[in-house]
């Protein structure tokens, strides 16, 4: 056994025993491992750019949204993770769209098969989703946001802020807190 493959065999052993994860290696494990952040810094939301197709909805821009609470939901259709989020975001998009939620679903594709525009359009009609869906082939939209995982969700307030975000399944109860207690504020 040379040298290098028995450091790369323990490191494996290493890292199967601390569940630590590699980029670029373990991408789907760091995909699956929840990531909270109360956005402390709140800084302002970018705006929706390189986007290929918008479905449900003509193009929107960010700035046109300030009064309203956004969910800005990062998602593939290939991704089961993105796909056990879904249930909840068009939940929460049904349940607080009339009192001012607007849900903007990114669909930036990690592999070649999902750039498909009719593939998209399928998972939208598969899964019942009927909120705004921009398609980040180039995924500058996912830059903008320096966002690094499937699924994301980043909550933006009525001043445009992101003051949540949350990276993998799971924290819905704290999702939809953070929805209802935006809308609330100035109700």
């Amino acid at each position: 056994m040379t040298l290098k493959l028995l450091a790369m065999s323990a490191a494996l052993i290493g890292i199967t025993v601390t569940g630590a994860v590699i980029p670029g290696i373990c991408d789907e494990a760091a995909r699956a491992a929840p990531v909270v952040t109360a956005a402390a810094n709140q800084q302002a939301a970018p705006d929706f750019t390189g986007i290929t197709n918008w479905f449900n909805s003509k193009p929107l821009h960010i700035a046109d949204l300030r009064g309203k609470v956004v969910l800005v939901n990062f998602w593939t259709y290939g991704c089961v993770n993105c796909v056990n989020t879904l249930p909840h975001v068009t939940g929460l998009y049904a349940k607080y769209r009339d009192r001012g939620l607007v849900v903007v679903g990114v669909h930036t594709p990690e592999f070649p098969f999902e750039r498909s525009a009719a593939n998209v359009q399928a998972a939208l009609k598969r899964h019942g989703i009927t909120y705004p869906v921009a398609q980040d082939n180039e995924s500058k939209t996912w830059s903008a946001y320096r966002n690094q995982y499937w699924p994301a969700q980043y909550i933006v307030d009525r001043s445009g802020k992101i003051v949540f975000q949350h990276a993998g399944e799971g924290s819905y109860e704290q999702i939809e807190r953070t929805v209802a207690g935006l809308l609330n504020a100035d109700s």
